[in-house]
C-alpha cells in the first residue's frame, strides 16, 4: 500500500523498503482493475522510473549520500514539462507541437529532491474548468461514488484521484481558480495552492498568467509542506506545528456561505465546533467586498483576457480540436477590451487591499473549500446546468487567487458522508506560516482529536 512521503522516506534511508518496490508497486495499483489508473495517468514512464529506481537502490547500498526523498514516486499534472514529451495539457489541439527540450523547473526541482516521476495525471482541457471533465481522454470518476458517477473536481482530476486512490504518495496540480483544492475537497485528500509567484511556472502551460500557482495533493498537511518546499527550490523541509490553543481565525460568512448544501453545512459546523472546543478563538467576519466579485468577473475576469490571449491563434487554426464546451469558454475572452483588463487590476488591488486590513486581525481565514458535494456526471450534460455548477464549485476557491492567498483544504467529514474540505487561508506570501497553522490543526479538522 501506498504511504506519505516523509514514512517512505524513513522507511528507504533505514532500507526497510527499496526504491524499486515503491515503484512497481506505484504500477501495480496504477494497473489494478478495481481502480482507474487508465483514466488518471495520461503517460507513464515504466521503463524510466525503474530504471532511476535501480541507480538509487545501488547508491544507497554504497553508502553514498543522498537526497532526502531519493527513490520516492511522484506523479505531476499534464501541464508540466517532460523533456522529450509533447505537453498536452489535457488537450489534442497541442498534439502538432515539438517534444519539449528540458522539463519544467518544478519537474527539474522534483528530481533534484530524489523524486522519481512516474506519469502524468488527466486533467480537465487546459485546466478551464472546476469539474474535471474530459472529452478527449475521459473523466475519471470520484473514488468515494463510483456508482452514481460523481465527478472528482478539476482542473488537476488525475492527481486528485491517483493519490486518493493510492496509486502514488503524491501528486504536484495548478490552481488558477481552485484547481488544487477542488479536487482535493472532493476526493478526501489535502490540496495545498501557494502565493501565485512561490513556485516558478517556468515549463507550464499557462490558463492566467495573474492566477495560476503550483500546487500539491497529499495524504497530510506535512507531506504538502515538504513538497512545497521542493517547488520553491528548498530541501523538502517540514514546517513545526503551530499549537491550536489562541489561535484566532476569522470565520468569513455571507458570500462564501450563500448556497451551502446540508452535507457541506454540516460538516463544516461540525468541524468549526471541534476547533472552538480545542481552544481556537473563532470570529464570524463578513467582508463585503467579496460580494462583488461576480459583477468584477463577469466578463471573464483575468482568465478570460488572459487565457483568450494565449489561445487565439490556436482557436483560430485548430478550433475543431477543442472539446466545444471549452473553445466557447476561451472565445468569451474576445470580448474584453483593454479598458476592462486595466479595471481589473485597479478593482482588484482595492479589494486585496480592504480585505488585507481585515485579515490582519487573524492568522487565517477559515471557509468551506466548496460550497457543494460533488455533483453527478450525468446532471453536467447540458451547458445550462454545468455553467452554473462549475461557476459555483470555484465560488469560494477563486476568492484566494483573486486575493493572491495561500490556502490549503482539508478534509472535514464524517466517516459515512461524501468527502467535504474545510479550507485556510493566509496573506500573500505567508505561505509557511499557514501550512504551521494547518498541520497544528489538521488532526481536529479531521475529527481524530
Amino acid at each position: 500500500m501506498i504511504q506519505n512521503i516523509i514514512d517512505l522516506s524513513r522507511k528507504l534511508e533505514s532500507k526497510k523498503v527499496t526504491s524499486e518496490s515503491l515503484v512497481r508497486d506505484v504500477f501495480d495499483q496504477i494497473d489494478a482493475p478495481e481502480k482507474q489508473g487508465d483514466l488518471a495517468f495520461l503517460s507513464l514512464y515504466r521503463e524510466r522510473a525503474l530504471a532511476e529506481a535501480t541507480l538509487v537502490d545501488q547508491a544507497r547500498e554504497k553508502g553514498l549520500s543522498l537526497p532526502k526523498f531519493a527513490g520516492i514516486p511522484i506523479a505531476v499534472k499534464d501541464l508540466f514539462d517532460v523533456r522529450g514529451e509533447v505537453t498536452r495539457a489535457g488537450s489534442r489541439v497541442l498534439d502538432h507541437m515539438e517534444p519539449a527540450v528540458q522539463d519544467a523547473e518544478v519537474v527539474r526541482n522534483l528530481r533534484l529532491a530524489g523524486f522519481i516521476v512516474v506519469g502524468k495525471n488527466n486533467m480537465t482541457e487546459f485546466a478551464y474548468s472546476g469539474l474535471g471533465i474530459n472529452d478527449h481522454f475521459g473523466t475519471p470518476l470520484n473514488p468515494y461514488d463510483k456508482i452514481n458517477d460523481r465527478v472528482p473536481g478539476g482542473s488537476s482530476s488525475g492527481a486528485a484521484v491517483s493519490v486518493a486512490e493510492e496509486m502514488v504518495p503524491a501528486a504536484i496540480g495548478t490552481d488558477t481558480g481552485g484547481s488544487c483544492r477542488i479536487p482535493a475537497a472532493f476526493c478526501n485528500v489535502v490540496g495545498f495552492k501557494p502565493s501565485s509567484n512561490r513556485v516558478s511556472k517556468t515549463g507550464c502551460v499557462p490558463l492566467s498568467k495573474t492566477l495560476d500557482c503550483i500546487g500539491a495533493f497529499a495524504t497530510s498537511v506535512s507531506c504538502c509542506s515538504v513538497i512545497d518546499s521542493v517547488l520553491s527550490g528548498g530541501i523538502g523541509e517540514d514546517v513545526e506545528s503551530r499549537p491550536e490553543g489562541g489561535l484566532r481565525l476569522g470565520v468569513l460568512e455571507g458570500y462564501v456561505t450563500e448556497n451551502l448544501d446540508e452535507t457541506v453545512a454540516s460538516a463544516y459546523q461540525e468541524a468549526l465546533t471541534r476547533l472552538s472546543h480545542r481552544g481556537v478563538r473563532l470570529t464570524p467576519i463578513t467582508i463585503n467586498e467579496l460580494a462583488e466579485l461576480p459583477n468584477i468577473n463577469s466578463k471573464g475576469g483575468f482568465v478570460g483576457s488572459e487565457a483568450y490571449a494565449w489561445h487565439k491563434e490556436l482557436l483560430e487554426t485548430r478550433g475543431e480540436f477543442y472539446d466545444p464546451w471549452v473553445r466557447a469558454r476561451f472565445s468569451a475572452g474576445e470580448s474584453q477590451t483593454a479598458a476592462d483588463y486595466i479595471l481589473l487590476g485597479e478593482h482588484r488591488s482595492r479589494i486585496r487591499a480592504a480585505v488585507s486590513e481585515k485579515h490582519s486581525l487573524f492568522d487565517a481565514f477559515v471557509l468551506p473549500t466548496v460550497q457543494i458535494v460533488p455533483p453527478k456526471l450525468s446532471d453536467l450534460e447540458a451547458p445550462e446546468a454545468s455553467n452554473p455548477t462549475n461557476l459555483l464549485c470555484l465560488r469560494n476557491t477563486a476568492v484566494g487567487n483573486f486575493l493572491d492567498c495561500p490556502a490549503i483544504s482539508i478534509p472535514c467529514q464524517d466517516a459515512n458522508s461524501l468527502p467535504v474540505g474545510l479550507m485556510l487561508m493566509g496573506q500573500t506570501g505567508d505561505d509557511r506560516s499557514l501550512l504551521s497553522i494547518a498541520r497544528g490543526l489538521e488532526q481536529i479538522i479531521r475529527g481524530r482529536l
